[in-house]
């Protein structure tokens, strides 16, 4: 049981039969490990008892094929003198016992021991025959005499002796003196004997090598050897230089009860039936009398590959999980319950590694990805609706930019009232400047000059800032009105469940159950669906018309769904993430590491996995309904594409606007102060507003504007030459004294009138 252990060997029941036990307690114990569906026995037992043993088990029919036996040196080494009939009850068993090397020693001795043998009657053969027992006691009683010798032992004496001459009482006997050197000397005592070479290891004999037979006929039939240095082979006199080898191969064909070189150690694999996606998994038989099924598909092939990656045979059997009809007996959560029922060994398909079925399977690492998603009917994004040119920019944008217009416009207004003649005027026309100016921008359609320096700089970055908007809006734009979209019709799951909507899942598995309990669904809005044209037509037919507004499903489903109708149908929502793919065995089979180690190098290798994907998925990359082109819906901008310009535009136009108030402030607030117009402050700051409202007469651009109108006088080659008459009158004109006044209205326009000379001395008003 420990050896078994220590290569992860599984025995899972220990069955002890007392030696004393009558036949009717050895069937009720067959009777109970045929119940229990066991199939392979390990016999560790005497001859006696194993002889009584087979007589039974075959009675039992636990002799016949499907069943495996094999038995330890205890049996194997007393053959010879057992009947005609037990041997008969013990065909196809498997034996292994020492090798008996053969010498010409052993040979000598076995002649010797039949002539010895010939001058004696006995009753039995049993008493009599040499085995293999008989020449290990033979060679111990040599080495007990070589041990004694060696020690130097004459003779012995015991602390204690209670022993009668006539009675000899072994647990009477006492601790002999030399007893420690005595055993030391045994412990290393090394010889060749008739059994082999005689050599303790733990007190215990190690025989060199082994061999393996089976029970045919009423012979022993050797099919192979062991050694330690080389493990299996056919011949033990081979002195080619092989590796260690645990391969079968090296063996000959074993022959097992009922006369069959099948093994009878075949895993009873459970394989679900499904209709549809038969990508992963396809059963179906040739005719109606056809007892195998034919059984292929993506899932089948991994284990395969993984079965080969496996450093020991994995001999199998697939099982359809069917009624008598040949239709799916249940779901996969009722197959997976057969493991634990021990109708099935191992369960191999597209079983998903779900907390619950954890509970009475062990699943392996998985060998694909998986989770849940929801695939949902697309609809036409309609490129003539009223209001496209809105969408390129996401409301918050329009709402950012429209206050980005108004205040660049407030700003340069500011900066430019009090020099810039072209930005006064009433009051209704400076506002509708303040708005003209920054929208006309957008075209670069602006015509009003600016002046002042901070005015130029703030209106340079905001130029930039509408060039990168409107280049921006226009491609977007553009894509909109050119590239044909479909949008998904829901994209919430928490809309569908809140208007009582159908959704669709995969019939049969666990889906089902995540939607009502973790997404809450109500069990009467649940459709079960099974192949993709089923899907389709659920989704195409709507919510209206008796359809579903979703179908939930595994992501490798949905792919495969979505490369053939990947032109109206979509996969959106959130992924609830499971484990993927893997396949079940018992609880606590020793199986499972093995096979998850197996799974890591097939799928981490591209040369296993590789050509298996590319088989039955390949159409993935492609869409078999090229009828219209999906492209998702490309959102529409917002503040966060563009939030670096807007910062960097309104702080100039901020510091700018300060730097302009501050400057304004420090140059005409002491004025005020000096002629007292006023004596509290906000007096003084009311006179400010006033004043702000007046002409800049002494900036640069008043001053130049002044000099280029008094300009207007001279000389201008371009003008005709006046005429004699108007030549007379400004004579007249100059005699009589009349005085040309330059007049500037509030308005910033110019006008002219005639003054005598007499008025010539009175005082032009300040606004003139």
């Amino acid at each position: 049981m420990d050896a078994l252990q220590e290569i992860d060997a599984r025995v899972p029941y220990r069955s002890v039969i007392p030696p004393s036990s009558n036949n009717t307690e050895i069937s009720e114990e067959l009777n109970k490990l045929k119940a229990n569906r066991t199939r392979i026995f390990l016999v560790h037992m005497t001859a006696s008892l194993g002889s009584k043993l087979f007589v039974l088990a075959k009675n039992a029919e636990m002799m016949s094929e499907g069943y495996a036996w094999i038995i330890t040196q205890g049996l194997s080494s007393l053959l010879d003198p057992m009947g005609s009939k037990v041997m008969d009850s013990m065909q196809g068993v498997l034996g292994i016992r020492p090798y008996l090397l053969p010498s010409k020693k052993l040979k000598d001795f076995e002649r010797k021991w039949q002539r010895n043998l010939t001058s004696i009657k006995t009753r039995s053969k049993t008493t009599t025959s040499l085995n293999l027992f008989g020449l290990w006691a033979y060679d111990t009683v040599w080495a007990l005499a070589m041990a004694v010798e060696k020690a130097g032992i004459v003779h012995s004496s015991f602390l204690k002796q209670n022993a009668s001459n006539s009675n000899v009482d072994l647990a009477a006997l006492g601790i002999s003196e030399i007893g420690t050197k005595l055993h030391n000397t045994i412990l290393t005592t090394k010889f060749q004997g008739l059994s082999g070479n005689f050599h303790l290891v733990k007190g215990q004999l190690e025989p060199s090598a082994f061999e393996l037979f089976n029970v045919i006929g009423r012979t022993e039939r050797i099919i192979g050897y062991w050694t330690g240095n080389r493990g299996f082979s056919l011949d033990l006199n081979d002195n080619s230089e092989e590796a260690y080898s645990t391969s079968k191969d090296k063996l000959k064909q074993p022959i097992w009860p009922g006369y069959t070189t099948d093994q009878p150690t075949k895993l009873k694999i459970g394989v679900p039936i499904r209709n549809g996606f038969e990508e992963f998994l396809k059963v179906e038989w040739h005719s109606s009398t056809d007892d195998k099924a034919s059984i292929s598909g993506f899932v089948i092939d991994v284990f395969h590959a993984v079965q080969d990656a496996l450093p020991f045979p994995l001999p199998h059997e697939f099982i359809p999980y069917v009624n008598k009809h040949r239709q799916s007996n249940g779901t996969y959560d009722e197959l997976l319950y057969q493991i634990k029922t021990q109708r099935y060994d191992a369960v191999v398909g597209d079983t998903t590694i779900v907390a619950n079925r954890s509970l009475y399977v062990d699943f392996t690492l998985p060998y694909s990805e998986s989770g849940v998603s929801m695939v949902v009917l697309v609809k036409a994004d309609d490129n003539k609706n009223l209001w496209i040119f809105l969408r390129p920019l996401s409301l918050n944008l329009w709402i950012t930019t429209s206050v980005a217009f108004i205040f660049t416009g407030l700003v340069i207004w500011v900066l430019e009232h009090r020099v810039n003649t072209e930005f006064r005027g009433p009051p209704k026309q400076q506002l509708g400047l303040i708005l003209w100016f920054s929208f006309s921008t957008l075209a670069f359609a602006h015509r009003e000059r600016v002046v002042n320096n901070l005015s130029r700089f703030v209106l340079i970055l905001w130029i930039f800032l509408v060039l990168i908007l409107t280049q921006s809006y226009t491609a977007s734009l553009t894509s909109m009105l050119t590239v044909q979209r479909l949008q998904p019709t829901f994209v919430d799951v928490k809309e569908i469940k809140g208007k009582g909507y159908l959704v669709g899942y995969q019939r049969g598995s666990f889906v089902k159950g995540l939607l009502m309990k973790q997404l809450d669904f109500d069990e009467s809005k649940l459709k079960p669906y099974e192949t993709p044209e089923e899907y389709h037509e659920a989704l195409s037919k709507g919510i209206l018309n008796g359809g579903v507004a979703a179908i939930f499903g595994e992501i490798p489903y949905i792919k495969l769904f979505l490369a053939k109708y990947c032109s109206r149908y979509t996969m959106v929502g959130p992924t609830y993430k499971t484990d993927g793919f893997g396949f079940a065995f018992q609880k606590g089979s020793p199986l499972v590491p093995y096979m998850s180690r197996a799974i890591l190098n097939v799928t981490q290798d591209q040369e296993k996995i590789g050509p298996i994907e590319r088989k039955y998925f390949s159409s993935q990359t492609t869409c078999e309904d090229q009828s219209t082109t999906i492209s998702s819906h490309s959102p529409s901008l917002g503040v966060d594409s563009f939030g670096g310009l807007f910062l960097i535009t309104g702080i100039t136009s901020m510091v700018s606007l300060l730097v302009y108030v501050i400057e304004y402030f420090f140059s005409h607030w002491p004025a005020l102060s000096d002629k007292n117009i006023a004596t509290s402050f906000w007096s003084k700051l009311v006179e400010m507003v006033k004043h702000f409202d007046q002409k800049d007469l002494s900036s640069h651009h008043f001053k130049r504007e002044e000099s280029r109108v008094h300009d207007v006088g001279s000389p201008d080659v371009f003008q005709p030459s006046p005429s004699i008459d108007d030549m007379q009158n400004h004579s007249r004109n100059s005699v009589e004294g009349t005085n040309d006044v330059i007049i500037h209205d509030d308005n910033g326009s110019l006008s002219s009138s005639s003054r005598h000379s007499d008025a010539s001395t009175q005082d032009v008003p300040n606004s003139s």
